[in-house]
């Protein structure tokens, strides 16, 4: 009977002492896309020293693969794997959005962060705006689509290249100029892989349907669903790029290798004038000149290129709204996030101050965090770096159809089928290497037998019911 009191009362005292231990900051789970490098985790304890100080919650940042994040976070979303927080774009957004996985934050934002709300732009709420309503934070970057051409100097000294000019036309006439004048075989004045970005379709916006061939022109306020294919600038563009890749301007690999080699005399960026800085050191060139041709114009999926979004069964939702808050407003949290532990692998310089990388094995991925321009700048990169950013944005015209996303799912075997077979002409159509003259009747007629005019006709009925609500997306997918 003594044995059986003694159980029963250590019991008791067992229990109490359960129900009297403090509880511990959550944890919140937030996927990035990445690579994870040894003594990530001991790292990743100081940040959450950090944010518990600040704001009572711990960070466990899980990243997937570059090569298979897609299918990564697909099984995540589709079994119903825990989360609080993650990273998404185009696409992925749009697709999960569509399962409910998201939680929609229309509401929620202003309520448990109104500073986050404040501090973005109203114009990129507007652009992550699915059926009306805010299923992410977008993240306050070159938010904005800006071309820029990126001349190595030595040769703008030697040809006499004009930084005033720009268009196909002029590249033209300067590219021959080099071509004759470097007098080598294997000497290409653009140098291209199947990812290069050409801006080849920059005039269109695509609908967020991951499809380049269907849009709308960025300036046509009747918001007419093209194919992109058959449009006379398309076509002329296309010539140019085939007249370069036959006359050895583009290099002849362009359509087979997926990495530019360094020291490229010249390429088209969406960029800034002083990434030429940044661009310089990784090219291996002593000085690029930069070009703006094209924008800043706002687009939705130009805003949707980084996101993040909050699972539907976060058991932490404020915590985590604070938490993007916290990233997004605080420096110090911006700059670990950015470039990892102060003396271990960065450290402030200058008056500026300025931050100086002392190793560069840091995994996580900046575009993906939070605000730039809360950042303490690389010390390789001039004074107002990220100004010019944020004035670009500020400058932006935006899209006719910002706002805009094109619901695929009533056409989607006619998209998939239409993908499918753009997919088998695109590299070789966006580097020079296929004759468009040629090419291109081919390629639409096989779109059309796969069902594009279906997918136009679709688009067309989803962009007037966004015109109809006057360009409010609540009436994209009705």
């Amino acid at each position: 009977m003594k044995k059986k009191f003694a159980l029963l009362l250590a019991a008791v005292f067992f229990l109490g002492a359960c129900a009297g231990a403090k509880k511990g900051p959550p944890a919140l789970i937030w996927w990035m896309i990445g690579t994870t490098q040894p003594g990530f985790n001991e790292d990743l304890k100081i940040i959450s020293d950090y944010t518990e100080e600040k704001i009572g919650v711990r960070l466990d940042i899980r990243q997937a693969g570059w090569g298979d994040s897609a299918q990564r976070f697909t099984t995540i979303i589709n079994s119903g794997e825990y989360f609080d927080i993650m990273f998404t774009d185009g696409g992925s957004y749009n697709r999960f959005t569509a399962l409910g996985a998201f939680e929609d934050l229309t509401e929620l934002v202003p309520a448990e962060a109104p500073g986050l709300w404040d501090y973005i732009p109203e114009v990129l709420w507007e652009g992550v705006k699915v059926r009306g309503r805010i299923f992410s934070v977008p993240t306050y970057k070159d938010s904005s689509i800006t071309g820029y051409y990126f001349w190595d100097h030595a040769y703008v000294e030697k040809y006499g290249i004009d930084l005033e000019q720009s268009g196909w036309a002029y590249l033209d006439q300067v590219f021959r100029r080099m071509k004759e004048g470097e007098g080598a075989a294997r000497f290409y004045p653009m140098v291209l892989a199947r990812s290069s970005n050409n801006f080849i379709y920059a005039l269109y916006d695509d609908l967020s349907a991951d499809f380049p061939p269907l849009g709308v022109r960025l300036d046509d306020s009747r918001r007419r669903v093209v194919n992109v294919l058959e449009q006379p600038d398309l076509l002329e563009t296309y010539r140019y790029f085939h007249r370069w890749y036959s006359d050895g301007i583009i290099n002849p690999d362009a359509n087979m290798i997926d990495e530019v080699p360094k020291n490229r005399p010249f390429f088209m960026a969406q960029a800034w004038p002083s990434a030429s800085y940044s661009y310089a050191i990784s090219e291996g060139v002593e000085r690029y000149d930069p070009v703006r041709f094209f924008g800043p114009c706002y687009s939705t999926s130009s805003i949707q290129g980084s996101m993040n979004a909050l699972s539907v069964n976060s058991k932490y939702k404020k915590e985590a709204l604070q938490l993007l808050q916290l990233v997004n407003s605080d420096s110090k949290l911006r700059d670990m996030l950015h470039v990892g532990i102060e003396g271990k692998h960065f450290e402030y310089t200058g008056e500026g101050p300025a931050v100086r990388r002392l190793r560069t094995d840091w995994p996580l991925v900046n575009y993906q965090q939070g605000s730039y321009f809360i950042e303490t700048p690389l010390d390789t990169v001039p004074p107002g770096y990220w100004d010019e950013v944020r004035r670009q944005n500020e400058e932006a015209v935006p899209s006719v159809m910002l706002g805009f996303m094109m619901d695929i799912e009533p056409v989607l075997n006619e998209v998939i089928s239409c993908r499918n077979a753009w997919e088998k002409y695109k590299t070789d159509l966006d580097t020079g290497a296929a004759d468009p003259d040629a090419v291109l009747p081919r390629v639409i007629a096989e779109l059309k037998a796969c069902g594009f005019d279906l997918v136009a006709a679709e688009a067309q009925r989803q962009v007037d019911n966004f015109n109809a609500a006057g360009g409010k997306n609540a009436a994209v997918a009705q």
